[in-house]
């Protein structure tokens, strides 16, 4: 039975025996009882009165209402202090009632409440007229209300952009700095109004399910929405709901999650890709696109298709093996090897062979890429056979001319020697030191357009020993004329 109305039944005056009987009652009860008579005499307080306000006698409280407000500091939750006039023993004695008031309480001079008391009135007069006593029924709600506030002070100080949302009348209650700064709202475009007047959920998927979760008060599983924002555009998100008690209410606490760096990412990666289709397409270069370590095919472009005879049907989901379009495998396994090592590799010559069976002079670079969040390779091959059939057309029509090289000037020399080596002197096996001194005479001076008989006059030897030194001088460098030995020359660096 509830301490007022067991008190509303007492027919005896609040005085003498019936005072004592009301201390031993006050003293079981696990709530705070102060007694006051209408003059504003404090009478009694039980023990639970007493230490929520951290004392150990009654006289600590002062002697009337007027002395415990001198001893006593009270506060509203939101920090305003109560001036004397509204503090719950005076408005007791001036008659109004103030069911379950909330007030924060501290010694005078505390600058911290350390209790936070819940408050209600309560008057006894035993013929209907003017009370005869007054009391003041106390509880101590302060780890409620630390709870709440360690849980308001978590929910602001998280990064994460966050709601909190009533269910049974379900408009915003809390909102933190995260979601303001993520929408552009302030705290009264939030609080206060309902969830579907400011409709944060219009573009969700299964909207009409997400609101008979909210209207339960039930989980609200991980779903993207379009956030509506404070200048009139929307920002894509992901948000969740999940049911919480804030002061005694069922809540639904929303986060979100901002997806609109992704969605631009996914937007420049897409706009990348089309580009990247675009050119790859057009591009006058053939190109193949591999994926995985067998460097299968995934993609050719038209340039492909016209150096090699090979349609895409024919080429894409195959691996280079399968169509035979390398003339030395092995080359192409090493270059394979270094794209391992070094991501990629620069202009080296190769031999494709096209569909029909005929051999395509290439130079090959490949680099590796990304696809749609694939790692793969890209394959570029220039065709240059035109240019090596007329490189080699030059050549021979220039041997075939010459009987010496006397007349042929040394910058003629040079170009020869890089036609005859377009490969490059990485691909050069025999090596100047092989020959002797001797011969290196000899072949200077070959460079320089000196026959035989200028050269034995020079060396001051015989045309026969001239011969001789020429002779080993082919072998060794595997040439069979003066004008191939002058190439040779050029593409060691010696010359006359």
């Amino acid at each position: 039975m509830r301490f007022d109305t067991m008190i509303s039944r007492t027919n005896r005056p609040v005085h003498g025996p019936t005072l004592h009987h009301l201390e031993q009652l006050m003293e079981s009860l696990l709530a705070g009882v102060i007694l006051m008579d209408p003059t504003g005499v404090i009478l009694s307080a039980n023990a639970a009165a007493l230490e929520m306000h951290g004392i150990d006698t009654v006289e600590d409280l002062g002697a009337t209402a007027d002395d415990y407000a001198q001893r006593f500091c009270l506060r509203y939750r939101d920090q305003r202090r109560l001036p004397r006039r509204e503090y719950p023993l005076v408005r007791l004695l001036a008659g109004e009632s103030f069911p379950d008031l909330i007030v924060d309480v501290a010694p005078l001079g505390s600058n911290t409440p350390r209790w936070v008391h819940q408050v209600r009135d309560v008057a006894m007069d035993d013929d209907g007229g003017e009370p005869d006593c007054l009391a003041l029924v106390i509880h101590d709600v302060s780890e409620r209300f630390d709870a709440e506030d360690r849980f308001e002070a978590m929910f602001q100080a998280n990064p994460a952009p966050a709601i909190i949302v009533r269910v049974s009348d379900q408009r915003y209650v809390r909102a933190n700095q995260g979601f303001f700064d993520l929408g552009g709202y302030h705290r009264g475009d939030i609080v206060g109004r309902s969830l579907f007047e400011l409709d944060l959920l219009a573009n969700v998927d299964r909207r009409e399910h997400v609101k008979d979760c909210v209207a339960a008060g039930k989980v609200i599983p991980q779903l993207e929405a379009e956030l509506p924002l404070a200048d009139g555009s929307t920002k894509l998100v992901i948000l969740a709901g999940q049911p919480i008690e804030v002061e005694n209410d069922p809540c639904l606490l929303f986060t979100f999650a901002d997806l609109e760096p992704r969605r631009r990412a996914e937007r420049a990666l897409q706009t990348s890709e089309q580009h990247f289709a675009t050119v790859f397409d057009m591009a006058p270069v053939a190109m193949v696109v591999t994926k995985g370590d067998d460097y299968r095919i995934i993609n050719v472009n038209d340039a492909f298709r016209r150096l090699t005879g090979y349609s895409g049907h024919d080429a894409i989901g195959r691996v280079a093996d399968d169509l035979q379009l390398w003339n030395d495998a092995a080359q192409r396994e090493g270059l394979e090897a270094e794209i391992v090592s070094r991501s990629g590799f620069r202009g080296h010559d190769v031999r494709v062979i096209g569909k029909d069976g005929a051999p395509v002079d290439c130079i090959v670079s490949a680099e590796r890429i990304s696809v749609r969040s694939d790692e793969c390779v890209l394959w570029l091959y220039q065709d240059i056979s035109a240019r090596r059939r007329s490189e080699l057309e030059l050549v021979e029509a220039i041997e075939a001319v010459m009987k010496d090289a006397n007349w042929l000037s040394r910058s003629i020399m040079d170009k020869l020697a890089t036609l005859r080596g377009p490969r490059g002197a990485a691909l050069v096996k025999k090596d100047a030191a092989d020959i002797s001194p001797r011969e290196r005479e000899v072949l200077e001076l070959i460079c320089q357009g000196v026959d035989d008989s200028g050269i034995a006059e020079k060396l001051a030897l015989s045309r026969n020993t001239v011969r001789n030194h020429v002779a080993r001088l082919y072998a060794k460098i595997g040439v069979n004329r003066r004008s191939a030995a002058i190439v040779w020359a050029r593409e060691r660096g010696i010359e006359g």
